[in-house]
């Protein structure tokens, strides 16, 4: 019975020094979890860039119409003097932070007309940037 006692002994102590890991199994399993992770958050991360590049574009469209709406509801024959060449480079919403926009009017003279004539149109231009790099252009034709 004492040999029996000393092989269970045995057997429960040899099965215990088996169980864990060894350090250089837990530093494979650690760069293998880095890996997976940094392959499945990788595409977050330029979902974000393009998520925050539509925000940019969807507020320099919003600054573009609000000028155009300006410029379309001004007096025509006031227009030339008032947004010929017009720039605006801060903007006291810090939303709008790192935005500007320019506008330019000129008369438009259609084939019809001869240059002696007043024109009847003026083209608006619009363009809107974010830190110097042009994001939405808006073109318009407006009559008298």
């Amino acid at each position: 019975m004492d040999t029996k006692l000393r092989h269970t002994t045995y057997d429960i102590r040899h099965t215990r020094d088996e169980k864990g890991f060894t350090l250089a199994e837990a530093v494979m399993a650690t760069v293998v979890l880095g890996i997976a992770a940094a392959g499945v958050l990788l595409p977050f991360s330029s979902g974000a860039r393009v998520r925050a590049e539509g925000m940019r574009r969807t507020l320099a469209a919003n600054l573009a119409t609000d000028l155009m709406e300006q410029i379309i509801s001004t007096e025509f024959s006031q227009i030339i003097t008032k947004y010929g060449t017009y720039p605006e480079e801060k903007f006291t919403d810090p939303m709008y932070a790192n935005f500007s926009r320019k506008a330019s009017c000129a008369y438009a003279y259609v084939p019809q007309q001869s240059g002696s004539m007043e024109s009847n149109f003026i083209r608006a231009t619009v363009n809107v940037y974010y830190d110097g790099r042009q994001i939405v252009s808006i073109n318009r034709l407006i009559s008298k």
